[in-house]
């Protein structure tokens, strides 16, 4: 990819090597956090939104995000002994790398206290909004125009800057919203950030290749704890911390030509069109859409009766399938991506239906098992008749058995 011989020995170690020291760091951290007897031991407690019965410890993000900076030290290591003239992350204060590790740092930090002792929700969102700046300002990353294949594109002007703000955001807090099931956001991390390194290697592009490598890695030290049945959670910390990573990476590939922006929003696509229209129609109910719930669809299919296992792999399968289609769509001519964008929807579409007829088959399955209000009465008086009759044969002197003498 970026040489040969010995550059290619250590560009290969620069990568592979600091990512298993990713997955090793976050596999350990994660399994001193999740014991409840851990000195950071923060407990997730059930309530209205989630969907665990006991309390569970929510440190997790915490190892994904260490493992990622352990695996970034080891990388810029490796790469300074190897090639002290190619720096990993570029130096200064105007550096892009720099700004974005100092928004990462500043939404975890944030995130972190707020597992701990619980912070308003306005405070919350002028921190990830500051993040957002930074990484707009700073970085340069935004989104400036947004077309559909063999169609015009639409120019955002002066919208550019509340736009791409408001986007990182919502990556962020979407992530958020979609951490509310065992091994859901572990793994939904692992393959989508295993698709942003896919195209940052085939771009040879190695900032995003490393950063969304060893992000993958340390989710997937992670979710072996989290796993069904979840011995840890990724918490605030971790959800948001990521989530909004994830943005950032996106407006990095959007930005530098790696990607189109619909490659990772159908990447992504599990969260963001769960949590996107979950929202809408709360809001269309005129629900308050900031309280806690219960009402996406991986939290349906729970409640109608499917185990976490079953809904997860249920889940990866169509993560699966969108980072598929998200590749397809990224070698395709404009005429089959409109094509493929198309049947996106339509899947998408399926699957909301086919929840909805699982949600119908349970409430069915549970009036089967409950008397018609109609037939109340006489189910009624059948329980009372039948509990008439039990106590008659109760106390009816009953002949004693073959061989036995009764006392009566």
């Amino acid at each position: 990819m970026l040489g040969s011989g010995n550059t290619l020995t250590i560009n290969i170690l620069v990568v592979i090597l600091p990512a298993a020291v990713a997955f090793v760091s976050a596999l350990m951290i994660t399994k001193r956090l999740s014991s409840q007897k851990s000195f950071s031991s923060i407990l997730a407690h059930p309530n209205e939104r989630t969907l665990h019965s006991k309390p569970t410890p929510q440190t997790g993000g915490l190892a994904i995000i260490v493992s990622v900076v352990v695996a970034l030290l080891v990388a810029a290591s490796v790469l300074a002994l190897g090639q002290p003239s190619k720096p990993l992350l570029p130096k200064g204060m105007a550096s892009g790398s720099l700004w974005i590790v100092m928004s990462m740092l500043l939404v975890f930090a944030v995130s972190f206290i707020d597992d701990c002792i619980g912070l308003p929700a306005s405070l919350r969102l002028g921190v990830q909004a500051a993040a957002a700046f930074i990484i707009i300002g700073g970085v340069g990353l935004k989104i400036s125009s947004i077309s559909l294949p063999e169609g015009p594109s639409v120019q955002l002007g002066l919208a550019t800057i509340p736009v791409s703000a408001l986007f990182l955001i919502w990556m962020a807090n979407l992530y958020n919203f979609m951490d509310g099931m065992d091994g859901f956001a572990g793994g939904m991390t692992l393959i989508g950030f295993s698709f942003l390194a896919y195209f940052g290697w085939e771009a040879h592009f190695p900032v995003m290749l490393i950063i969304a490598t060893f992000v993958a890695m340390g989710a997937l030290g992670f979710l072996v704890y989290n796993f069904p049945p979840a011995r840890i959670f990724m918490g605030d910390a971790g959800s948001i911390t990521v989530g909004f990573l994830a943005g950032t990476l996106v407006l990095l590939g959007v930005r530098d030509r790696i990607f189109e922006l619909w490659v990772p929003l159908i990447i992504f696509s599990p969260f963001i069109v769960d949590a996107t229209v979950t929202l809408m129609r709360r809001a269309l109910r005129l629900e308050r859409v900031w309280e806690a719930h219960r009402e996406h669809y991986y939290q349906r299919l729970v409640l109608s009766g499917w185990s976490h296992r079953s809904t997860v792999f249920a889940e990866y399968g169509v993560m699966l399938l969108c980072g598929a289609l998200a590749v397809l769509y990224h070698h395709s001519t404009e005429k089959w991506r409109l094509i493929i964008l198309g049947g996106w929807v339509i899947m998408f579409l399926t699957l909301g239906g086919l929840v909805h007829i699982v949600e119908l088959r349970r409430q069915a399955s549970r009036r089967n098992r409950i008397p018609h209000a109609g037939n109340s009465e006489q189910y009624i008086q059948s329980c009372a008749v039948s509990a008439f009759s039990k106590r008659d044969r109760t106390n009816t002197p009953q002949p004693a058995p073959s061989g036995v003498v009764s006392n009566e």
